[in-house]
């Protein structure tokens, strides 16, 4: 292994990735494609387990199926979410082949993205490391972490904190990303394509709807009516648009 390789790999054991699934055969499947790429891996084989773990170590990621015993991973994930410990904790889902409303109802409960199965082992390692990178950025960046603050909303980027009217809004890591490229980028119409591309980036493939989903979970938490938006305008047939002067 040359130096590169073998210095990124000690970094990332650090990282630690909790695997909830009930099938042991993909449970070692994972185990070993994510400890050849260097990372520390817990398993769980049911959502109760999943939480107990969570509860004694945060991992860095999670790699959760949606079908468990005793537990499921909806039900899991929405705990996840509603708990300010654990709200911005990536969560990487899997699903089912053609459970299109699994999916959906995954990213409305806070997943930030998904595989269906039969996956590729490497399409999910990528999918990991870049939801990884997202959540914690490299050390030395230049940039400064940075304040929005405009009328009720407060974003701190370095602290991934969001207030709506002085009141915290536990956002999940691609809510809040998707966020944030509306306020530095706003009045601009972007296609679901665009922003596909621009937020969740060209090396992670979904669909379209995706947008629609995340676009849905923040006007219920930065709105004052979620049925009624103000600051995420929908551009009929188009895509979407911020409106930072509904923020006044």
């Amino acid at each position: 292994m040359n130096p590169p390789v073998a210095e990124a790999n000690r970094a990332r054991l650090r990282q630690k990735i909790l695997v909830v699934e009930d099938e042991s055969d993909i449970r070692e499947l994972l185990r070993f494609n994510f400890e050849q790429e260097g990372f520390a891996v817990e398993e769980a084989g049911d959502g109760a387990e999943a939480l107990d773990r969570v509860a004694r170590r945060a991992p860095d990621l999670i790699v959760l199926d949606l079908m468990l015993p005793r537990m499921s991973g909806l039900e899991l994930c929405r705990r996840l979410r509603a708990n300010p410990d654990t709200a911005r904790l990536p969560i990487l889902m899997v699903t089912a082949k053609g459970a299109e409303v699994d999916r959906v109802l995954g990213l409305e409960m806070g997943a930030d993205d998904y595989v269906v199965k039969p996956f590729s082992p490497r399409e999910l390692v990528a999918r990991v490391k870049a939801l990884l990178r997202r959540a914690n950025p490299a050390a030395g960046a230049a940039e400064e972490p940075a304040v929005y603050e405009r009328g009720r909303l407060r974003m701190d980027f370095g602290a991934y904190e969001v207030f709506v009217a002085g009141e915290r809004k536990e956002l999940a890591l691609r809510e809040f990303e998707l966020l944030r490229f509306f306020v530095r980028h706003p009045l601009r119409v972007y296609s679901r394509e665009q922003l596909l591309d621009l937020v969740w980036g060209r090396d992670t493939f979904v669909e379209p709807r995706t947008v629609d989903v995340h676009v849905r979970r923040l006007r219920q938490r930065i709105e004052r009516d979620d049925a009624n938006p103000e600051l995420i305008l929908t551009v009929r047939s188009v895509g979407y648009r911020f409106n930072p002067e509904a923020l006044e």
